[in-house]
C-alpha cells in the first residue's frame, strides 16, 4: 500500500477565490561543474520558465549554452504496440508484430533492447532487428519477466509498470523473475462499461492466501540456457528487485522468509546459479523488504566493502561491511533516522547524509561522517527542513530547499566550511516580495505530549483567522496513518490553500501518531500485530488537547484520508468515536483480511496466526459504536483495495441500522481525475460546509 493523497474541495476554490502569491522558484536541474548549476528559472518577467546556467563564483545567470544541457540519449517507446528507437530526432522501428510489447528497456551498451510481450521475455537486437525469444511459456497464470500483481504493488512499486527483468552492467546477461500465480486467488472487478459489462480478473493474494512462487534466471541477451539461481521455488518466501556490484557485474538478491522478519542477501555466481550469503538480518517484528530510502546496500570500488542500512537498532543507521558480510564497524548510532546517502567519498572516507531527529523529528538535516564512525557534522544550519540536497562534484558546496512552517521555500547554495558556520547564498523564493506572512492565518508545528507519556507527537495547524478566544471551533484533520507514513512535517506550503477555510473559522490539522515515522522503527514497531490501535489512540489524545487547549469544537471533530487514511477515518467513527464526529474516508481498507498478504502480514501475521490482531483491527468489529457522520466514497475498479471493503462496512452498517454518505466512482482506481476527480473535491467540498460550518458552499466566480 503506497501512500495516496487527493485533492479536498478547497484546493478547487482556492483557485478561483484566493489570490496565489508569485512563485519565483527556481527548479535545480544539476551541477555543471564545480562552480556551475543549470536551473530552470524565469527572469526579467519572463512568463515561461527557461535553462539557464548560475555561476557561484560571479553571481550571474547566464543562458545556458548546448553544451551544458543533457546529452541526447537514445530511448525506446513503445507505439502502435511496437518498440522504437529514438535518436537524434529520428525513430527506427525495432518490431513488428500485432501484440503489444511492454517496458522495453535498454542494454548498457545500448545493443539490445529487453522487453515482454504475452507473458514471455524477448529481446532484440538494434543492430540487425533480430528477435530473440528468451522464455517461450504459454501457460495461463506463468509470467516471465513481468511481475505477479503483489510484486508490482507492494514490493518493486508502480513506477516500474510490472517490469521483472533486468540487464547486468556489462551488458552480457539478461536477468528475470519467473511467477507462477495459477495457485494465487482470482479476485473479480466487475466493470460496468457498455451493454453486458465485464470481469476483469486479477491474480491477487489476500491476507494468509497462497503467494506466487518465484524463479530468478538469467541467459544471454542472443538467447541460450538459462542459469537459474539456487533457491528452492516451492519456499514460502519473497525476493527484492535485484542489487548489481558493479565491481565484478555479479547479482546480489534479498530473500525473505513469509514472516517477514528475517532478511538474508546473496551473491549468485552468474556461471552456475550458486548462492553465498553476504547479509543477514533478523528482527523480532518485521524488515522492510522494498528499499524504503534506496541505498540498502552501497558497493565500494574495487570489492573493498559495502555500507548498509539497517534498522535493526530501531533506527535506521549506516554500517560498514567487507565484501563477505562481516561487519567492520557501525558508522552512525543514536536515536536518529537516516534518510538517504548523498556521497560516499572514499578518497576521504567520508559519507554525506541526510537525517531527521538529531536536531528535530520534523525536520531533516545534511551531515557528514567519517567511515569510521567519528568527526559528526552538522551541514545544515537553522532550524529548517531540508530536501532535495545536491552535492557538487568536490563535495565543496550544496544545492538545496529549505524552509519551516513559517519560513518560504528557497533555493540555496550552501558551502561547506572545514571550520565554522557554513556560508548561505538564497537564488530564489517560493514567493516575492508582496508576499505578507500576516495577511494569512498563522500556522505552526506544534507537539503534543501522547496518553502514555513517552511521545510528544507532532501536528501542524492552520489557526482559523482573527480567532476569538471565547469560541468554539470546527476541527479538520487530514491524515494518512500507514506505518511510517508520517505526513507532518516542518515545511512551508503556500498558505493561500488553506485561507478561504480559515477566513470561514475551520482549524486545520495534520496529525503524525508514534509510529509515523518520527521516533524511528522503535515507534512503528507498536503497530507489529496490532494496526489500527495505537494510531487512533494517539490520534484521539491529539484531538482532546485541541478540544480542551485549541479552541475545537467537541460537537464538530472531523477528520478525513485516502488508502489508510480513509481505514483511519472510518476507525474514527466506530473504535473512536468517543471523539470524532464527521469522517471522509475514501479508497478504505475496512477489515485487513480483505486486504494484500505482503503488506498486512509483514505487519500481522497472518490471519490464522494472529486472529485477535485482527479483529480488533476490523472496523467492523467496532460497528455497533458507530455514531456521526460519514462519507464513504471508493473506485468501483479499484485493484488495490477493493470495493469489497466498502461494501462489507455498508452492509454492516445497514446490519445495525446506521445511515452514511456513500458515493461510488465508476471505473475509478486507487484514485481518480479528470471530471470524477472534481467532482470528489466538491463532495468533499459541500460536506464540510455544510456538517462543519454549517452554512452553503460559496459560489465560484
Amino acid at each position: 500500500m503506497k501512500k495516496v493523497f487527493l485533492s479536498v474541495g478547497l484546493f478547487v476554490m482556492v483557485c478561483v477565490n484566493a489570490q496565489m502569491p508569485s512563485n519565483n522558484l527556481p527548479r535545480f536541474i544539476r551541477w555543471v561543474d564545480n562552480d556551475q548549476i543549470l536551473v530552470s528559472t524565469k527572469l526579467n518577467k519572463e512568463t515561461t520558465a527557461k535553462e539557464y546556467l548560475y555561476n557561484l563564483k560571479t553571481k550571474q545567470y547566464t543562458a545556458a549554452p548546448t553544451a551544458a544541457l543533457p546529452a541526447t540519449e537514445k530511448t525506446v517507446v513503445v507505439k502502435n504496440a511496437n518498440i522504437y528507437l529514438k535518436e537524434n530526432g529520428t525513430e527506427t522501428q525495432l518490431t513488428f508484430d500485432a501484440a503489444e510489447e511492454k517496458n522495453p528497456t535498454l542494454s548498457p551498451d545500448g545493443q539490445y533492447v529487453g522487453y515482454t510481450k504475452n507473458n514471455n521475455l524477448y529481446t532484440v537486437s538494434i543492430a540487425d532487428k533480430k528477435e530473440t525469444a528468451i522464455t517461450s511459456e504459454n501457460t495461463k497464470g506463468i509470467l516471465n519477466g513481468y511481475a505477479s500483481w503483489v510484486y508490482f504493488e507492494e514490493i518493486f512499486g508502480r513506477p516500474t509498470q510490472y517490469r521483472a527483468f533486468w540487464w547486468s552492467p556489462d551488458s552480457k546477461y539478461i536477468s528475470f523473475m519467473r511467477f507462477d500465480e495459477r495457485q494465487v486467488p482470482m479476485f473479480p472487478i466487475y466493470v460496468s462499461e457498455g451493454q453486458h459489462g465485464y470481469i476483469e480478473e486479477t491474480r491477487y493474494p489476500k491476507a494468509g492466501d497462497p503467494n506466487p512462487t518465484v524463479k530468478i534466471g538469467w541467459t544471454s541477451p542472443t538467447g541460450g540456457a538459462i542459469t537459474w539461481a539456487d533457491f528452492n521455488e516451492q519456499e514460502d518466501q519473497y525476493f527484492g528487485w535485484p542489487i548489481w556490484n558493479p565491481n565484478n557485474n555479479t547479482m546480489w538478491m534479498s530473500w525473505m522468509d513469509r514472516g517477514q522478519n528475517n532478511l538474508k542477501i546473496y551473491e549468485l555466481d552468474m556461471a552456475t546459479g550458486a548462492k553465498k550469503e553476504v547479509y543477514k538480518e533478523y528482527q523480532k517484528t518485521w524488515i522492510d523488504l522494498e528499499d524504503r530510502v534506496s541505498g540498502r546496500i552501497n558497493f565500494l570500488s574495487n570489492n573493498k566493502g559495502y555500507i548498509a542500512q539497517s534498522d535493526a537498532t530501531g533506527w535506521n543507521q549506516l554500517y560498514l561491511y567487507d565484501i563477505n558480510g562481516n561487519l567492520i564497524n557501525p558508522i552512525t548510532n543514536g536515536k536518529y533516522t537516516v534518510t538517504s546517502i548523498k556521497l560516499i567519498e572514499e578518497k576521504t572516507k567520508t559519507i554525506y547524509f541526510t537525517a531527521r531527529g538529531i536536531e528535530n523529528t520534523a525536520r531533516a538535516d545534511f551531515y557528514s561522517i567519517g567511515f569510521d564512525g567519528k568527526n559528526l557534522k552538522r551541514l545544515s544550519k537553522g532550524n529548517f527542513n531540508y530536501s532535495q540536497v545536491n552535492l557538487s562534484p568536490d563535495a565543496k558546496h550544496f544545492v538545496c530547499l529549505y524552509s519551516n512552517s513559517n519560513t518560504p521555500t528557497a533555493l540555496s547554495i550552501f558551502d561547506i566550511p572545514k571550520k565554522g558556520e557554513p556560508a548561505v547564498e538564497n537564488i530564489g523564493t517560493a514567493v516575492d516580495s508582496s508576499f505578507k506572512a500576516d495577511d494569512y492565518a498563522k500556522t505552526e508545528l506544534i507537539r503534543i505530549k501522547s496518553a502514555d507519556g513517552l511521545y510528544e507527537l507532532p501536528a501542524l495547524v492552520t489557526w482559523p483567522k482573527n480567532m476569538d478566544p471565547n469560541k468554539k471551533y470546527p476541527m479538520l484533520v487530514s491524515i494518512y496513518g500507514g506505518p511510517n507514513a508520517g505526513t507532518v512535517m516542518d515545511n512551508w506550503s503556500n498558505p493561500a490553500f488553506k485561507e478561504p477555510l480559515a477566513k470561514e473559522g475551520l482549524i486545520q490539522v495534520a496529525f503524525d501518531h508514534r509510529a509515523s515515522g518520527h521516533f524511528g522503527k522503535e515507534g512503528v514497531n507498536y503497530m507489529y500485530r496490532n494496526l489500527g490501535y495505537w494510531e487512533m489512540t494517539d490520534y484521539m489524545t491529539m484531538a482532546k488537547w485541541f478540544i480542551e487547549n485549541g479552541h475545537a469544537d467537541p460537537k464538530k471533530i472531523a477528520i478525513t484520508g485516502f488508502s489508510y487514511g480513509g481505514y483511519m477515518s472510518c476507525y474514527a467513527l466506530t473504535f473512536g468515536s468517543s471523539v470524532f464526529t464527521h469522517a471522509m474516508a475514501g479508497g478504505s481498507v475496512t477489515s485487513w483480511e480483505l486486504y494484500d498478504s505482503h503488506y498486512t502480514e509483514r505487519f500481522m501475521d497472518t490471519p490464522k496466526e494472529n486472529p485477535e490482531g485482527y479483529k480488533s483491527g476490523s472496523v467492523l468489529t467496532h460497528v455497533k459504536n458507530f455514531k456521526g457522520v460519514l462519507q464513504l466514497v471508493h473506485g468501483t475498479s479499484d485493484d488495490n483495495v477493493h470495493m469489497q471493503n466498502s461494501i462489507q462496512l455498508l452492509s454492516a452498517l445497514e446490519d445495525n441500522g446506521k445511515e452514511v454518505e456513500f458515493m461510488l466512482y465508476p471505473g475509478g482506481r486507487h484514485g481518480w481525475g479528470g471530471a470524477k476527480g472534481k467532482h470528489f473535491a466538491d463532495l468533499k467540498t459541500k460536506f464540510i460546509y455544510t456538517h462543519l460550518l454549517e452554512k452553503p458552499v460559496p459560489a465560484t466566480k
